[in-house]
């Protein structure tokens, strides 16, 4: 297997762990996805020095002002959620480019707190393009996005390349749940993806 196929089938597998993280009743206090198979490898998108850790997201649109804490995926091959406050704080997946670096860095929060209320990311579909996203690095940098564009995708229809393997320049995406309550397959119908560009 390529490299490049080996990275695209860690993202499908990624992606499937990041968008079915909306796959459990919102009475439950954690929701974590169930993917078959062995959890994915760490895959280096740059083999040159990696770039500071992000720590903090500022969107003013929104009212998101928030920690972000890192996140991967367990032995399970569940997609871990963060530890310190859950509901809260939006979590980077650590085994994709950081913030900053070329392509495409991915935040993903919950869309809800167990019961229905909001969480970090519940007003995510009122962003519009040209509002801007903040992020803070551990080295107290601070990256200015723009969102260019907003999708919302079935689960098992979202463009993989567009969201995770886009390398034309450094990107932050962020995903959460969407669209109504499936009770048969006890996930959401659709999931939401904010794209931004660093400007």
């Amino acid at each position: 297997m390529t490299k490049l196929s080996v990275i695209f089938s860690t993202l499908g597998l990624c992606f499937g762990l990041f968008l079915s993280s909306c796959s459990q009743p919102q009475m439950q206090s954690a929701s974590k996805a169930v993917v078959e198979g062995t959890p994915p490898k760490r895959i280096l998108f740059q083999e040159a020095a990696r770039g500071d850790d992000p720590i903090h997201l500022l969107i003013t649109a929104i009212h998101v002002d928030t920690a972000i804490e890192p996140v991967g995926v367990l032995s399970t091959g569940n997609l871990d959620t963060p530890q310190n406050h859950p509901w809260e704080d939006a979590g980077w997946y650590k085994d994709g480019p950081r913030p900053g670096e070329q392509g495409s860095a991915v935040l993903d929060g919950h869309l809800n707190r167990p019961g229905g209320a909001p969480a970090v990311f519940w007003s995510l579909s009122n962003l519009k393009t040209g509002d801007e996203v903040i992020v803070t690095t551990s080295e107290f940098k601070t990256l200015r996005y723009r969102v260019t564009g907003t999708a919302r995708y079935a689960p098992k229809q979202a463009p993989l390349q567009e969201i995770f393997g886009n390398t034309q320049g450094s990107h932050l995406n962020l995903i959460t749940c969407a669209g109504y309550w499936l009770p048969s397959e006890q996930q959401t119908s659709l999931r939401m993806v904010v794209y931004t560009s660093l400007e």
